[in-house]
Formats: structure tokens, C-alpha cells, sequence
């Protein structure tokens, strides 16, 4: 009985320090900044609406697909607004190329957009109100099963209930916006 559950603690340890070892990055948002390229066009804003370039290292041991989201928490809906998610990305993935949000061609094959909070299955960008600086969160989720188990109209809350019940490990990078 104690060998089994030194062995179960052995097996969290190794588990969570290869999730530490998962990171993401964007040049887009390596400075902290949501650029004019990430900006919506619409909404009172006039941006490049691109979705931005994202790559990431490190998944644990186990990883079958990938989650990629951008979320604003300080949208003004009560409950933020999801402006990106894409769905089944395959495991031998380490990037979304900038673009992409706007042209599924450009994903990896199998991987699939789902709606945004616009109810829209592509890549909307940022568009804080005037005077307003947000916070917008890309979240690179490495799951534990090879598609999630969800309609293609999923809500990105359902995607997240459903990702977040099996994921082995997540990622994240954050930038500023304000116009």
C-alpha cells in the first residue's frame, strides 16, 4: 500500500514538472502590447483584425491535441469576451501561424475554429473602448484526448468546461490594449 501511493505521488511530481516545462510565446505580443494588426475591424475599431503568431514548447507526456484561446476578462459583458478559439489541434503541433484566425487553410490538419463570442468561427481582435486598457490572455491547453467531445456551434464555454476537464497542462501570455 505504501509503495502504491509513493508511486502515485512519483507519477504527480513527474506530471506537474513537465507542465511547468509548457510555455507559449507570440512575437506579436512580446512586448506586452496588443498591436494595431490584432485590432478588430469594427466595432468602433480599425485594426488589421490578424490573429496572432503562437508557438509553444514542452507539452507533458500524454498530450493528444491542443486548445488555443484569446480571452479579454475586462470586456464590459460581465462575463469578459472570447475572441479566438480553435479546437483539435493535432499533438505534433507547436505553432498557429499568424493569420490563421482568418483563414482555416492555415491551421493544422483536423484543427477546427469554433465560435468566438460574436458567434463567429474565426479570429475577432481586439477592441477595447476608447480609454479603456484590457487584458487579452492566450491559453494554449494540452489535453489528454485527441478531439473534444463537442458540437462544431460549441460555445467557448462549453469548449472550456470540456477542456478544462482534460487537460494535462496550460500555457498562457498576456498583453495590454487600449486605443
Amino acid at each position: 500500500m505504501k509503495f502504491m501511493a509513493m508511486t502515485a505521488v512519483a507519477l504527480t511530481m513527474t506530471g506537474a514538472a513537465q507542465a511547468a516545462d509548457f510555455k507559449v510565446t507570440s512575437a506579436d505580443f512580446a512586448d506586452g502590447t496588443v498591436h494595431e494588426a490584432q485590432f478588430a475591424n469594427g466595432f468602433g475599431c480599425s485594426g488589421g483584425n490578424i490573429s496572432p503568431g503562437i508557438t509553444w514548447s514542452g507539452a507533458p507526456e500524454g498530450t493528444k491535441s491542443f486548445v488555443v484561446t484569446m480571452y479579454d476578462k475586462d470586456a464590459p459583458t460581465g462575463s469578459g469576451f472570447w475572441h479566438w478559439v480553435v479546437v483539435d489541434i493535432p499533438a505534433d503541433s507547436t505553432a498557429l501561424p499568424a493569420g490563421a484566425g482568418g483563414d482555416a487553410t492555415r491551421l493544422p490538419k483536423g484543427a477546427r475554429m469554433s465560435a468566438n463570442d460574436a458567434s463567429q468561427p474565426t479570429f475577432l481582435g481586439a477592441c477595447p473602448p476608447v480609454g479603456q486598457i484590457h487584458d487579452y490572455t492566450i491559453t494554449v491547453k494540452a489535453l489528454k484526448v485527441n478531439k473534444l467531445p463537442v458540437p462544431a456551434n460549441a460555445t467557448a464555454a462549453l469548449i472550456g468546461y470540456m477542456s478544462n476537464i482534460n487537460v494535462l497542462a496550460t500555457a498562457t501570455i498576456s498583453a495590454k490594449g487600449s486605443q
